[in-house]
């Protein structure tokens, strides 16, 4: 069974295999071992008999697991030999750099690998087109479906853990640069309280500089204070819910590290959105409102702005109960694909039992018709956010660069680096 991966999807025993995400109808036709004549198909990379088009070239299953994980982890491969290493059924674990550039040389594409999230996204839709349409009483979910006194346990740690390291009120967040907005006056001549007032929610840049002249122009990196100041905040709040939970802390503490860097500002996004306001696009985070505005006014770019908003619109409409945003951020938190992290396969099988606790509590808590494919969108979802945090990163440390502005906290940074 494979971890967020393979909730409730058997994958092939063989250590070489992986799951494709082919569907049943197409997974009969192309993996057909043989052609039309009973010829048996052989594998283009290493001569094992061929199970089907894998990736764009006719490959067994061992050699398409081989290139789809190499591919999704981002594995550089060093050849201790020269190069050219003869890759066959028997020999293909010896060079894996060789067998990689065969992979390569044979016609595979990288582009049309799938991501694990998406893979499990459509079997688990497919599961649920299968069965749509029939009455709840002819559709016996499975036995593991029910919540076990285990994953009961779990949720409610968790969810002991959010609430005391998670400030949704914004009540202790006292110390930090006010959020100034800063003008050129050329003109006219305006009070400094004027420019001092906080701007109210929703705020428009547009509304507040039609009260002055053209050349009048707010300074647009102002916000950045702020900015560093809150997200700290956050950051500081994330590891101590990553602390108070068991398994987390029995971790190594370069695991710990790596896991921290890797999932903290995905989770102060899931945080974030507890305190978003669907009717006015606004984070309320207590006496203190921002909107997407403020995000452009600390300098970051609408290529990042309008893909989190609706990041944010969209995890909001699926009503998530509070165990399911907590179980939503551990899922992020033990994540094992990381370079760098020495315990893969115990953050691993962490993964896994969060998943399933997910999954199985979304199954019997979540009332329909909002229950309905929440798991899949919520895995959807997930890859959008990795992709947001990515970019989030990049913007963050350009706009450090470019900045007269030393702003950047020693944890921010570090999160980020």
């Amino acid at each position: 069974m494979a971890s967020v991966r393979g909730v409730a999807v058997q994958c092939p025993s063989d250590g070489e295999s992986s799951c494709s995400g082919g569907s049943p109808a197409t997974t009969a036709s192309s993996r057909s071992d043989t052609d039309l004549d009973g010829e048996e198909k052989t594998c283009a990379v290493c001569g094992d008999r061929a199970t089907g088009y894998h990736f764009h070239v006719m490959t067994c299953e061992g050699c398409k697991g081989f290139f789809r994980r190499t591919v999704i982890k981002g594995i550089q491969f060093t050849c201790p030999f020269t190069r050219s290493c003869a890759i066959t059924k028997a020999k293909r674990r010896q060079c894996q750099a060789c067998r990689y550039q065969k992979c390569l040389v044979a016609g595979m594409r990288k582009d049309m690998i799938m991501s694990e999230e998406a893979l499990h996204v459509r079997r688990a839709l497919r599961w649920q087109k299968k069965h749509q349409g029939q009455s709840p009483a002819s559709v016996e979910p499975p036995e593991e479906s029910s919540l076990t006194p285990e994953q009961e346990q779990l949720i409610e740690l968790l969810t002991e853990a959010h609430k005391k390291t998670f400030d949704s009120s914004f009540s202790q967040f006292n110390h930090y640069q006010p959020a100034v907005r800063l003008y050129i006056h050329s003109q006219r001549s305006h009070s400094p309280q004027d420019a001092a007032v906080p701007p109210m929610c929703p705020y428009s840049p547009q509304d507040h500089m039609e009260s002055f002249p053209e050349e009048v122009l707010p300074d647009v990196f102002n916000l950045l204070p702020l900015f560093a100041d809150i997200s700290t905040y956050m950051i500081q709040q994330v590891i101590q819910f990553a602390k108070a939970i068991p398994s987390f802390r029995s971790l190594p503490i370069d695991d710990q590290i790596s896991l921290l860097k890797g999932a903290t500002l995905e989770i102060c996004q899931i945080r974030f959105n507890t305190v978003f306001n669907e009717e006015t696009k606004a984070w309320e985070c207590g006496q203190h409102c921002y909107t997407i505005q403020d995000g452009a006014l600390t300098g970051f770019q609408q290529v990042y702005l309008e893909p989190l908003l609706k990041f944010h619109i969209s995890l909001k409409k699926l009503r998530l109960h509070e165990a399911e945003y907590v179980l939503l951020q551990a899922l992020v938190l033990f994540y094992p694909d990381h370079m760098d992290v020495t315990q893969r396969e115990v953050i691993d099988q962490t993964q896994e039992k969060i998943a399933l606790t997910l999954k199985n509590y979304i199954d019997q808590r979540h009332a329909l018709p909002e229950g309905r494919f929440l798991y899949a969108k919520l895995l959807l979802l997930l890859t959008e956010l990795r992709t947001l945090k990515v970019e989030n990163t990049r913007q963050i440390l350009h706009i450090h660069d470019t900045q007269d502005l030393n702003t950047m906290t020693p944890l921010l940074s570090e999160i980020i680096s």
